[in-house]
C-alpha cells in the first residue's frame, strides 16, 4: 500500500538491495535473560531503557505504534557481540512524559544523556519511523558518537522530498492531534493503531494479535497518546532544524537506508541522499512498514551485515 503511495513522489530510482530470505511472523518477545531494566534520568526526563550484551555500542530507536520491544529479536542477535541500548523513546511505552520537549532535536539530547549516564563514548544506530527522526538529530548533532546508521521505513521532517510526501492522503496522522483528536481516540487505542498496524503492511496477519494487544495496552496508558501525538505536533519544528543541520553539512558516517518492499522502497535512500554523503540502498522483501513483525529474518541479517560483529 505505502509502496504504490510513495511510487510516485520519486523519479529516477536507482536499482533495489534486496536481500533473499522467507518472511516469517513474528510477536513481542522478551529480550533475552541477560538483558536487564533501568531507568534512565536524562535531559530534564527519564527514559525506561534496556542494556545487555558486550561490545561495541549500538542503540535501538523504535517509532511510533510501538516502543522498544519491537527490537528484542534483534537485540538477541546483536548481543552476542555489542553491547546493546533499547530505550522507549520520551512520552512513549514506559518512559516518562513530559509536557513539552517531543522535537526530534531535544530526544536527540535525551540519547546523548543516556549513553553519558552509561558511559558510552560512540555507537552504532539502528532507527525506525520517528527513531528515525531522533537518531538524525543525534547524529547531527553528534557525529563523531555514531559510527555507523541504519534508517528504516520513514522520512525526515524538511528534507529530501518531504513536501511531496506529505500531501500523501495516506498520512493524515501527520496532522492529527490536539485535545479533541485524544478525545476521539481515548478508550479507542486499539482501533486507530489497528488502522496502521493494518494498512501500512503488506499482510496484516504478520502483525500478531498478540503483538496488537501488548502495545494497544501500553498505547491506552494515561497519557499516552497525547505524548504521541505531540510526537507529530512536533514535526513543523523538526523540519526548521532539520533543514538547519543539512545546511550545516551532511552526514559522513556510513548510512544504511532501508525501506520495506511494500513500503518506501529505494524512497528510504532517495531522502537519505539530501543528509547524508555515505549511503547504502536496500529493501526488505515481502515488507510493508512494520519490517521487525513482517520480516525479522531478513531485517536482521541486513542490520547485522551492515554493522559487523564487534569490532
Amino acid at each position: 500500500m505505502h509502496r504504490r503511495v510513495f511510487a510516485a513522489i520519486v523519479l529516477g530510482m536507482e536499482s533495489v538491495v534486496a536481500l533473499r530470505g522467507r518472511p516469517a511472523a513474528a510477536q513481542v518477545q522478551p529480550f533475552p535473560a541477560g538483558f536487564h531494566i533501568q531507568r534512565i534520568a536524562t535531559n530534564g526526563t527519564t527514559l525506561h531503557v534496556r542494556t545487555g550484551g558486550t561490545g561495541p555500542a549500538v542503540v535501538l530507536l523504535h517509532g511510533f505504534g510501538e516502543t522498544g520491544d519491537m527490537w528484542s529479536p534483534l537485540a538477541a542477535k546483536l548481543a552476542a557481540d555489542h553491547t546493546v541500548i533499547v530505550p522507549d523513546l520520551r512520552g512513549m511505552g514506559l518512559s516518562a512524559r513530559p509536557s513539552s520537549g517531543y522535537d526530534k532535536k531535544t530526544q536527540g539530547h535525551d540519547i546523548a544523556g543516556v549513553l553519558d549516564a552509561l558511559r558510552i563514548d560512540k555507537a552504532d544506530m539502528v532507527t525506525h519511523v520517528i527513531g528515525n527522526m531522533v537518531g538524525y538529530a543525534f547524529a547531527a548533532e553528534y557525529p563523531g558518537r555514531v559510527s555507523r546508521f541504519v534508517l528504516i521505513d520513514a522520512p525526515l521532517p524538511g528534507i529530501g522530498p518531504w513536501d511531496d510526501i506529505v500531501r500523501s492522503h495516506a498520512l493524515w496522522h501527520f496532522s492529527f492531534w490536539g485535545p479533541d483528536a485524544e478525545r476521539l481516540v481515548a478508550g479507542r487505542e486499539r482501533i486507530y493503531l489497528d488502522r496502521f498496524w493494518n494498512e501500512f503492511s503488506a499482510d496484516p496477519k504478520k502483525f500478531t494479535e498478540a503483538s496488537r494487544a501488548h502495545y494497544a495496552k501500553l498505547y491506552a496508558q494515561p497519557g499516552a497518546m497525547h505524548a504521541s501525538f505531540e510526537q507529530f505536533k512536533a514535526f513543523d519544528q523538526d523540519a526548521i532544524d532539520n533543514k538547519a543541520f543539512v545546511a550545516q553539512g551532511k552526514l559522513t558516517m556510513p548510512v544504511l537506508a532501508i525501506g520495506g518492499e511494500k513500503s518506501f522502497g529505494p524512497t528510504m535512500a532517495t531522502v537519505m541522499r539530501f543528509a547524508a554523503s555515505d549511503v547504502t540502498e536496500a529493501v526488505i522483501p515481502d515488507s510493508g512498514h512494520w519490517i521487525m513483525e513482517e520480516n525479522p529474518k531478513a531485517t536482521v541479517a541486513m542490520v547485522r551485515d551492515f554493522i559487523g560483529k564487534g569490532r
